[in-house]
């Protein structure tokens, strides 16, 4: 028997049926084998008189998942909702596949994220889905093509179930309704496979960091039409930041049953529980962070513990008429519930000179607030492909609808200090200690100032129809036109109890049409030359001061761009250029806390883009990019920030990440070394401009070995992130009830990560 590896089905079937006849499997590169049965007699099978061969029989079956092993990534349904391959397409959107996380020992998605161009990562409060994409500040999360998280409601998704995590530049509201237009992420969770697989993976490092992930998959029925996945994570782990910890437990089981060979139904439950200490980071010193070490915490060894929990149920339905027609319908329902309580500086909004003192003494009290929110998302699309005259058509028709509730509670004191609770931000450690009684009696009272508005009511109702066009003509030009008209019924309500909120709750009802054209014309087979023109939609749900509402938020792109593929294909690069504007963007009204001014600015962001990732060779592999961005204010209504940098965004930042696989990466056996780097310049820390972070660059590392031991293959990996134990940090926190200056989070420092998977 001999096997024989093709990188392409077409190319692997034209071979079967040319001649290669001895082959047992053909490994095709998008995850099919083709097998081909030898004669009972061993010999092999017999040509007939034109050459042809004649084959006995050809089975096609899912691989196990060997498309973990590769950095290269054709298609992405997310940019167009089809199988629409990405090279063919007018819109920028990168890819981190699962082998990028594996080597990297990615466990948040904002950590993997650093991987594409012009995205920050901007957590809050230690949450890890807080993004700025293309200049603009974006907390939302798809989960396989819908909405999974509230607005303005820190949540955290662990990569352990992720086969992929997809970014979407630019406005992406014509399939996907209400988002930034900065960039949209949609993260690909793992699906049942036919084939068994199983995968466990013990990791420990510094800062008592410990974590086991597990991965299994196979058919539950021997005709293969019910399979299962289970996949989960535990972690445990302290910090470089005194009294933080983290204690999280993720699961997710799944399962696909195919009733036919044209309809396949996959249901999945991912439970989340994590317990954990909110992080407020350091505060600014003039225009710098603070002059003290990043470990240096200024809350309180006697904080309570905090915990966030979230459940997602989600099915996803397909059924194909025939090969050119299929309908697609996915549901999710999540459920989150979030409880956090730190050791707060007050005042926390209005200068920070009011919190810290020139002599550096941090005025603080003690604060908490608790959140349970309910979403629930579904949509379903018609994909269809003919033909018209010499054009192709790949046509979309959806409607998709999304539904959530928010309750929010907040209680202590975050706006009058404690003298008693003072402390020196140079000399912290004689004020560690509070009492715990003075926490629980001061977290069990409303706020003096709060006058009946600390209970929050938010309702988000919105529907969506949309349609897209994907035109080929003589197979190198490709044109996509589309559009989505939305309905949004949106309010939020802060009274002195939930009942009274939700039944003072007011009904915002905005509607409005997104389109997208673009045009992409491929010269020669390795170069594409692309152009865009698309709009997002995003209702103003916040309370005004006077009770009045707003215009809907309004992002407009045009962006041109070069896309190629080299290497046998193996390689897919982008560059883009874009300019994008969002207007009618709300202010905070800081003498209110939580309500918002009559009125609203326009931002700006333009920038140049390059995003380079596959494989060079079978050894060589490598994940890139590089941006340029101008992101400011264009217009201040009610201050001075005019012509000022948006925060937390560099002019210019850029990550690489090269693999060599001494026996290549397909290889059971040998060593793999991989470094790489993340850069980005100084950028501001407000709004106000008024301190800037430094910048920086973080060196990454890791070396592997694995080998095959019978059916086991054993991987051992070492990683070490940040080796050059660089100072640096990541972003201000917009989110944390304090102003930018008083919430800096340091980024970590020197950190070693040991691994044993095993796989068989």
């Amino acid at each position: 028997m001999k096997t024989v590896k093709i990188k392409h089905l077409s190319l692997a079937i034209t071979l079967a049926l040319a001649g290669v006849t001895q082959a047992a499997a053909l490994e095709a590169e998008d995850s099919n084998v083709i097998q081909t049965a030898e004669k009972a007699d061993g010999k092999q099978q017999a040509q007939s008189s034109s050459g042809a061969v004649e084959l006995s029989e050809i089975t096609i079956t899912g691989k196990t998942d060997e498309k973990n092993k590769t950095y290269t990534t054709l298609n992405s349904s997310t940019a167009t909702k089809t199988d629409t391959p990405i090279f063919d397409t007018p819109v920028s959107v990168q890819v981190v596949p699962r082998a990028v996380m594996d080597d990297q020992k990615t466990t948040r998605v904002k950590d993997a994220l650093e991987n594409v161009s012009g995205v920050r990562a901007q957590p809050t409060l230690g949450y890890g889905n807080g993004f700025i994409i293309r200049g603009f500040r974006n907390n939302r999360v798809y989960r396989n093509g819908l909405l999974a998280n509230a607005d303005g409601f820190p949540t955290e998704f662990d990569a352990g179930n992720l086969q992929s995590i997809d970014v979407l530049k630019g406005p992406a509201a014509v399939l996907f309704g209400r988002i930034e237009p900065g960039g949209l992420v949609n993260i690909t969770t793992k699906k049942p496979l036919d084939t068994p697989y199983y995968s466990l993976e013990q990791q420990f490092g510094s800062y008592d960091y410990y974590r086991t992930q597990w991965d299994a998959t196979g058919a539950v029925t021997d005709d293969k039409s019910l399979a299962y996945r289970f996949t989960g994570t535990y972690q445990n782990n302290s910090s470089f930041r005194d009294f933080v910890f983290n204690d999280r437990v993720m699961v997710n089981p799944s399962v696909t049953w195919r009733p036919t060979d044209s309809t396949d139904l996959t249901l999945s439950v991912e439970g989340s529980d994590q317990d954990f200490q909110a992080d407020l980071g350091i505060p600014a010193v003039g225009n710098r962070p603070a002059p003290i070490p990043i470990s240096r915490s200024l809350d309180d060894p006697n904080s309570l513990t905090d915990h966030v929990s979230h459940t997602m149920v989600s099915t996803e339905i397909n059924h194909r008429f025939n090969d050119d027609w299929a309908i697609h319908n996915r549901f999710l329902a999540g459920f989150n519930n979030e409880f956090s309580s730190f050791v707060n500086p007050a005042p926390t909004f209005g200068p920070s000179e009011a919190a810290l003192l020139p002599d550096g003494t941090l005025r603080r009290n003690i604060f908490g607030q608790e959140t349970d929110s309910e979403n629930y998302a579904t949509n379903l699309d018609l994909t269809g492909k003919f033909k018209l005259g010499f054009s192709k058509h790949e046509v979309l028709v959806g409607f998709d609808y999304f539904k959530s509730t928010q309750k929010y509670h907040y209680f202590g004191e975050y706006e009058i200090p404690n003298p008693a609770l003072d402390i020196n931000i140079f000399n912290p450690s004689p004020s560690y200690g509070i009492n715990p009684t003075l926490i629980s009696d001061t977290l069990s009272h409303p706020c003096s100032t709060c006058a009946g508005s600390d209970f929050l009511f938010a309702n988000n109702e919105w529907y969506g129809a949309y349609f897209q066009d994907h035109i080929t003509l003589w197979d190198k030009l490709h044109i996509m036109g589309g559009g989505r008209y939305d309905w949004a019924d949106t309010g939020t309500s802060y009274k002195g109890s939930f009942d009274i909120a939700e039944a003072t709750l007011p009904s915002n009802k905005d509607e409005g049409f997104s389109p997208r054209v673009g045009i992409l014309y491929q010269p020669i087979k390795e170069l594409g030359v692309y152009g865009n023109w698309t709009t997002s939609f995003n209702a103003n749900n916040a309370p005004a001061d006077d009770g009045s509402t707003f215009d809907p938020q309004r992002g407009e792109q045009f962006e041109a761009g070069l896309k190629t593929q080299l290497f046998d294909d193996r390689l897919l690069a982008t560059l883009a250029y874009y300019h994008l504007t969002k207007d009618n963007i709300l202010v905070p009204d800081n003498s209110t806390a939580f309500l918002f001014d009559k009125i609203a600015n326009k931002q700006r962001s333009q920038g140049i883009e390059l995003d380079v990732t596959g494989q060079i060779t079978d050894q060589v592999s490598l994940i890139g990019s590089y941006a340029f961005t101008d992101a400011r204010v264009l217009v201040d209504h009610g201050g001075d920030t005019a012509g000022n940098r948006m925060p937390n965004v560099p002019e210019h930042s850029g990550s690489l990440w090269v693999k060599y696989d001494v026996n290549g990466y397909e290889s059971q056996n040998g060593f793999s070394f991989g470094v790489g780097g993340v850069a980005a310049g100084a950028r501001q820390g407000d709004f106000a401009n008024s301190f800037q972070l430094p910048g920086y660059v973080r060196m990454d590392a890791f070396a592997a070995y694995k080998m095959k031991v019978g059916a086991t293959k054993i991987t051992t990996q070492f990683n070490i992130r940040n080796l050059l134990d660089k100072d640096y940090y990541e972003s201000t926190d917009p989110d944390s009830n304090v102003t930018s200056r008083l919430g800096i989070a340091p980024g970590a420092p020197l950190t070693a990560i040991g691994s044993i998977r095993v796989e068989y």
